[in-house]
C-alpha cells in the first residue's frame, strides 16, 4: 500500500497521494507555484496511519498548480406554482487543479 495522506482546503477533505491530480477551491498562487498544506488530518506511509487531533503535527503536502480554471455552469431554478414567481440563478465555481508533489 502507499504512503497517502487526508487534507483540508477550502473546507472540504480529500484523500491524497503522490502524484494525485485534485482539483480544489481557488488558491491565490499563480501557475506553476508550489504550495505547502499544513492542514493534514491524517498520514500514512504504507503501513501505519497516523490521526491528527485535529492535525497532524509536523506533517506537510506539497501541491505544484497546473491550472487555474472555473467549473461548470450551474443553474439553479425556483418556481411557485400559480402565483407567477420564477427565478433562475447561474453559478460558476473558481477552481485550482494542483499536482500532489510529495507527502
Amino acid at each position: 500500500m502507499q504512503a497517502y495522506a487526508v487534507i483540508e482546503t477550502g473546507g472540504k477533505q480529500y484523500r491524497v497521494q503522490a502524484g494525485d491530480t485534485i482539483e480544489i477551491e481557488r488558491l491565490p498562487e499563480e501557475k506553476g507555484a508550489t504550495v505547502e498544506i499544513d492542514k493534514v488530518l491524517a498520514v500514512s506511509d504504507g503501513t501505519s496511519l497516523k490521526v491528527g487531533t485535529p492535525y497532524v503535527e509536523g506533517a506537510r503536502v506539497t501541491l505544484e498548480i497546473a491550472e487555474q480554471f472555473r467549473g461548470p455552469k450551474l443553474i439553479s431554478f425556483d418556481k411557485k406554482r400559480r402565483k407567477g414567481y420564477s427565478r433562475t440563478v447561474g453559478h460558476r465555481q473558481e477552481l485550482t487543479r494542483a499536482v500532489v508533489k510529495s507527502i
